[in-house]
């Protein structure tokens, strides 16, 4: 292995799985459990897309593991999240920018929008996981973090798990409705 950036993307890999543990094994267990991890910071954090925002840490750390591999001394874990904690605050940035404010509501593009919600849920969701984003939805301020609570105890799912499911459901739903909406403008 080549000590520059010009590594291919194997021989990245090859080291970053070396420094996680001499028994490649081992190593592809730690590379699971950190992705899983980061997943779960990145959802419990309200980050829409913490499967790619993990994806994304463990692109850059691959990228980077052979400058940081030699002198790290510390757990190989504690690297990627700090990594985790910049792409965070990258994710983040558009949305600390000063909005200009709101318009006015359109009624007519609230109808729009109504429509094509229900239409994208109608045809990408079971009755059980339209039940499921509405009851999540469900609400305001305390309420609906109460109601959260008892969804999750209904369904035997802890918070983070249930943040990470309706991330799911959103993004199946997301390119339907803005699909919907875009011929519905025409």
């Amino acid at each position: 292995m080549t000590n520059n950036a010009s590594a291919s993307p194997t021989e990245s890999f090859e080291h970053l799985l070396a420094w996680l543990n001499a028994d490649r094994e081992q190593a592809g267990r730690r590379y699971e459990e950190i992705r899983r991890r980061l997943i779960k910071i990145f959802a419990g954090r309200g980050c829409w897309e913490a499967e790619e925002l993990a994806d994304e840490t463990l692109r850059r750390v691959e990228l980077n593991v052979h400058k940081v591999a030699p002198g790290w001394i510390n757990d190989p874990a504690l690297y990627f999240y700090a990594v985790a904690r910049n792409v965070r605050r990258e994710y983040l940035r558009p949305k600390t920018l000063p909005n200009p404010p709101p318009p006015a509501p359109d009624v007519e593009e609230a109808e729009r929008e109504d429509r094509c919600l229900e239409h994208c849920m109608q045809q990408l969701f079971t009755s059980d996981e339209r039940s499921l984003m509405l009851q999540y939805y469900q609400g305001q301020g305390r309420t609906k973090i109460e109601n959260r609570e008892e969804l999750g105890r209904q369904l035997r799912l802890g918070t983070n798990a249930l943040r990470i499911r309706m991330c799911r459901l959103l993004k199946r739903l997301r390119p339907c409705v803005l699909d919907c909406l875009a011929r519905l403008s025409s």
